[in-house]
């Protein structure tokens, strides 16, 4: 099975080796034919500390790296 690329922005780069980042999906509401928009946020493994606050980056799933993170940054 193919592992998921997201696409986010950087929120938070308060930890050592961590990002958190928050993805948003648009999707047409089934009833009412509305644009909703919906965000979650991830938290990614960030190995050299790279990425600050505001960043635009790409996520891909991976091994449990810690108890919260599952995701690493693939690129900006």
């Amino acid at each position: 099975m193919p592992k998921r690329i997201l696409s986010g922005t950087v929120t938070s780069d308060a930890n050592e080796q961590t990002v958190t980042v928050s993805v948003e999906r648009r999707f047409k509401h089934p009833l009412l034919h509305k644009t909703v928009r919906k965000s979650k946020k991830y938290r990614a493994h960030d190995e050299k500390n790279a990425f600050k606050v505001g960043d635009t980056v790409r996520i891909i799933e991976c091994a449990p790296k810690s108890k919260t993170k599952r995701w690493e940054v693939l690129e900006a």
